[in-house]
């Protein structure tokens, strides 16, 4: 199970715009991330969207953290871009389809477990650098 491309380049993005202390353009950021410059704007948009990430218009204009690097976590930007992290459709919505003869998914509970520890340990990672 891998996180996607798309969240994958969101944390190197935010971790590139952790480490600047000023506003940083979507090439400058493209170029110190490896994603292309059309990708690092598609995903920019969805952390502005996502209230992490603030931008600026104009000759001056670039990108900046919304809020400090350790009020962002790990978490916060995985389900911006992936959506809610849950480890199977059984725990997020009941709908995965395996019930049991007394009527539930009879591994409900161990995805769930897995599924509150991902979360857990994501949220305790921030930008911080």
């Amino acid at each position: 199970m891998f996180l996607n491309n798309e969240t994958d380049y969101a944390i190197r993005i935010i971790s590139c715009l952790a480490e600047s202390s000023d506003r940083v353009d979507a090439a400058g950021i493209a170029e110190k991330t490896g994603v292309t410059l059309r990708f690092t704007l598609k995903i920019l948009h969805r952390l502005v969207q996502g209230g992490i990430v603030k931008s600026f218009k104009g000759n001056k204009g670039g990108y900046i953290l919304a809020r400090p690097a350790e009020d962002i976590t790990l978490l916060q930007v995985v389900e911006e871009i992936y959506g809610p992290l849950n480890l199977s459709r059984c725990h997020s919505d009941g709908s995965c389809g395996c019930t049991h003869p007394n009527g539930f998914c009879e591994y409900k509970d161990v995805f769930s477990d897995i599924t509150k520890y991902m979360r857990k340990k994501l949220s305790e990672v921030t930008f911080k650098k």
